[in-house]
């Protein structure tokens, strides 16, 4: 059943996704993409609550949760992307390939699709489970709260400090950020622990946990951490010394500044 309910939900997010493609195609603004992807996973969650035909206490938990999430980093993005223009991951991928406006539907709008479907493992046992929420499911429940409390507090930091006058060129290493240098993305990574963590309360098997260690791989290796930090010390040289005293992902209390020599 759950492999049955998979393929409904990945082809409802497929069609989302390519009506979405449709939109940037004509706006020649791939960024849209981008608010699509937490509200994607209520959506595909909610296409299996659909086909199941019943809530249960299980589902209903995590439908809240993802619900909760999806609005508060969807409409985070619409907010800050709104005005400007294409993002510059998607220009560089336009700018090598001549084609992009055509093969994003694949490279960019299809492969988020089928990532949301795969990182969503847990959720096709949770959706079934008819049981009563046991410890498993408030634990998961307390860690997802406390991954959405982490990346909403880490994103409205980062917009103050960018909205100040003297931000540019600057490093952000106060709040959340002094203590890790993505403290958005762990907050993002914890959400998805209590995802797997509601999947073992369904009796999900084990391997069900590739698809949170799925979405760990991508914040830390893909589109994440390495992506952000191959490129931010050209722009901020500051930077390589905030790496030296601050914690690249899980937060820990930072190293001392490091003066620079006097002369």
């Amino acid at each position: 059943m759950a492999s049955l309910y998979w393929s409904y939900g990945l082809g409802v997010v497929l069609l989302c996704v390519s009506l979405l493609w449709l939109v940037s195609y004509r706006l020649q603004d791939v960024s849209i993409v981008d608010i699509w992807w937490a509200p994607g996973f209520f959506i595909f969650f909610a296409t299996l609550i659909y086909f199941e035909g019943e809530l249960y206490p299980r589902s209903t938990l995590a439908a809240a949760l993802l619900g909760l999430w999806g609005l508060r980093l969807g409409g985070y993005l619409a907010a800050r992307n709104s005005g400007h223009g294409e993002d510059s991951r998607y220009q560089a991928m336009r700018a090598r390939d001549p084609s992009f406006a055509w093969t994003s539907f694949v490279k960019v709008f299809w492969l988020q699709g089928g990532l949301q479907a795969l990182i969503s493992l847990p959720l096709y046992w949770v959706v079934t489970s008819q049981g009563a929420l046991g410890p498993w499911d408030l634990v998961g429940a307390v860690v997802t709260v406390t991954g959405i409390a982490i990346e909403a507090v880490a994103d409205r930091q980062m917009t103050v400090f960018k909205a100040r006058a003297d931000s540019a060129g600057r490093v952000m290493d106060q709040g959340l950020w002094g203590w890790s240098r993505h403290p958005n993305y762990f907050g993002n990574a914890c959400i998805w622990l209590g995802v797997g963590l509601l999947g073992t309360g369904a009796q999900a098997p084990l391997w069900a946990w590739l698809g949170p260690g799925l979405m760990l791989f991508l914040l830390l290796r893909v589109s994440g951490v390495s992506m952000l930090e191959s490129t931010i010390t050209d722009r901020r040289p500051a930077y390589v010394e905030y790496q030296k005293r601050v914690s690249a992902f899980i937060p820990w209390p930072p190293g001392p500044v490091v003066e620079p020599p006097k002369d």
